[in-house]
C-alpha cells in the first residue's frame, strides 16, 4: 500500500448513449431510477449530460450518468468498460430482479455462481452491460486475507 490520500469510494460513472430519450425510460421504467440531474456536458457544452440513480435526491456514489452522442459506437478493449454491477442483497433479491426485467422485456442471464456473489447480466439500450450481484458469500470464501493468494477458480473446481 502506498501513502496515497484517502477517497470516499466511487463517486459516480459516466456512460455514453445514443439516445438519451431511450436511455431515460431504460432507467425509469425498467430499473425504477431517478432522473436526478439534467444539464450537459460541461466539456462539450450542448451535449447533453442525465444523471440517474435509485435515490430521489441521487447521493454520491449512487449515480450513473451518460452523455449523449447519437449516431456513435463505441468499441470494446482497453479504454473501456466491459461491464458495472450494481449490489442486491442476497439470491431472493437478485431473482426478484431478473422476474421484474423479463416483465419489462430486458433480456437478462440466468442466475450465474461467481464463487465470491451470484449475479445477472441484462444490457442497456447501446448494449452497455450491466450486472445485478449479491453482497455473499463474500472474498474471504476461499481465504482468510482477501488479496493474500492466487486463486485458480479451475484448478479449485468453481462453477461458472
Amino acid at each position: 500500500m502506498t501513502d496515497a490520500p484517502p477517497t470516499t469510494g466511487l463517486h459516480h460513472v459516466t456512460n455514453i448513449c445514443t439516445d438519451m430519450d431511450e436511455t431515460v425510460a431504460f432507467y425509469e421504467d425498467a430499473l425504477g431510477w431517478h432522473t436526478v440531474k439534467r444539464t450537459q456536458n460541461y466539456d462539450d457544452p450542448g451535449t447533453p449530460h442525465y444523471y440517474f440513480s435509485p435515490t430521489p435526491k441521487g447521493e454520491p456514489g449512487t449515480n450513473v450518468t451518460y452523455f449523449e452522442y447519437p449516431n456513435s459506437q463505441g468499441a470494446p478493449g482497453p479504454g473501456a468498460s466491459h461491464h458495472f454491477a450494481f449490489g442486491v442483497e442476497d439470491e431472493e433479491t437478485l431473482r426478484e430482479w431478473q422476474a421484474h426485467l423479463r416483465e419489462q422485456d430486458v433480456r437478462v442471464s440466468e442466475v450465474k455462481d461467481r464463487t465470491y456473489f451470484k449475479s445477472i447480466y441484462f444490457s442497456d439500450p447501446d448494449g452497455l452491460v450491466f450486472e445485478l450481484a449479491t453482497a455473499g458469500p463474500g472474498f474471504t470464501r476461499d481465504e482468510a486475507e482477501p488479496g493474500s493468494s492466487v486463486i485458480d477458480p479451475f484448478e479449485e473446481g468453481y462453477e461458472s
